[in-house]
């Protein structure tokens, strides 16, 4: 597990903790840590008070994973979301894994496919589309 770089993103709206293996050159593949906490403004009553935070989490992880270049994150940002299943809620508590792989990039576009997971339970999975600050 290694620290994260300084990522474009701050609490209350900072998901990822840290990264568990990174992606390597060619971004096969790559996992980050997130810990749903009871005190933190994402939650409410206990869980995640809207599941399309799971999307914001795996964005977050592509963009540490990728490099996370804090000044080009700030100018980029979350262009689509492709066939996202959302299969419940995180409760606090729980300890995510949120695993992302580079599936196509075109210019500035770059289109990241990403699974959550708390323990071996599959909780979202789809693919998302971020315009990167530059191309």
């Amino acid at each position: 597990m290694t620290s994260i770089p300084d990522l474009p993103h701050a609490y209350p709206f900072r998901f990822v903790d840290a990264v568990l293996s990174p992606a390597g050159l060619d971004f096969r593949d790559g996992s980050v840590s997130a810990r749903i906490s009871a005190g933190a403004r994402a939650s409410i009553e206990g869980e995640w008070g809207s599941p399309v935070l799971l999307v914001e989490a795996i964005a977050q992880a592509a963009l540490l994973l990728e490099g996370g270049d804090p000044d080009t994150g700030r100018r980029g940002f979350l262009a689509g979301i492709e066939s996202f299943e959302i299969r419940r809620t995180p409760q606090a508590g729980e300890s995510l894994t949120i695993d992302v792989k580079l599936a196509a990039k075109f210019g500035a576009i770059v289109r990241f496919e990403g699974e959550v997971r708390s323990g071996s339970d599959t909780v979202a999975s789809g693919a998302i589309l971020v315009r990167r600050g530059n191309p």
